[in-house]
């Protein structure tokens, strides 16, 4: 999480709060140290974000202070509070703690999406690696080199490149480009028995390899998996 999401959300943490908020607890949530936090308020404080109070006792909001909206309508914020909810099941820890921090702002701006509540029962295929390396490899058009096990218990090393995440209900899979196969395959990422990120990339190729990919797999139901 950037400093500015970080001050964002200490904002809307005290905006809400029905009592004064001990440091401890704003650091609990935002999940930064407890020095973090004072140095936080203190930045706040000093650009005239009426947080009153000090270590020890508490901090509060004076009530009053607003910030700019979310310029959506009803049904969009519906919308994006469900599948907001909806991360959870994809069992990317990383992922969900930033949707979770996505979803207060949200109520902040629109709360009456604190009427819908999407169930985040356990994934029950959970990655062996982290998904978040996985992602920033595919911002950063980054190479992965992978141990993979298929179906039939056959296992490869491969260097891929990281194109699109697939989140089904019962699996997440990697769209990407295979250098043993030669060719865009899918990998089920709970049969990724490690990643590694390398040094070497692909830039500039991937919008044609994801063009390719949507091309022929967009529409499918659930494309194959690799063997």
């Amino acid at each position: 999480m950037s400093k500015a999401d970080r001050l964002f959300d200490i904002i809307q943490l005290l905006r809400s709060a029905r009592q004064p908020m001990r440091a401890l607890d704003i650091a609990a949530a935002v999940e930064v140290s407890l020095r973090t936090i004072y140095r936080d308020i203190a930045t706040l404080q000093a650009m005239q974000i009426p947080i009153l109070g000090e270590p020890g006792i508490g901090y509060v909001m004076r009530k009053g202070y607003d910030l700019p909206p979310i310029n959506l309508d009803v049904a969009e914020a519906e919308a994006v509070s469900v599948g907001l909810s909806l991360v959870a099941r994809t069992g990317d820890q990383n992922l969900w703690r930033a949707a979770k921090r996505a979803s207060r702002k949200l109520q902040e701006a629109a709360p009456g999406t604190r009427r819908l509540v999407t169930s985040s029962w356990d994934f029950s295929h959970k990655p062996n690696i982290n998904l978040a390396d996985v992602r920033a490899a595919i911002r950063c058009e980054t190479k992965l080199l992978i141990s993979y096990c298929n179906a039939d218990g056959v296992g490869t090393r491969r260097i891929i490149w990281p194109l699109v995440l697939v989140y089904y209900q019962d699996a997440v899979l990697l769209a990407a480009w295979c250098e043993l196969r030669r060719r865009l395959r899918h990998f089920r990422l709970d049969r990724v028995i490690a990643s590694q990120v390398l040094d070497s990339d692909f830039r500039g190729r991937g919008e044609e390899l994801i063009s390719a990919w949507e091309q022929r797999y967009k529409d499918a139901t659930v494309p194959s998996v690799d063997a």
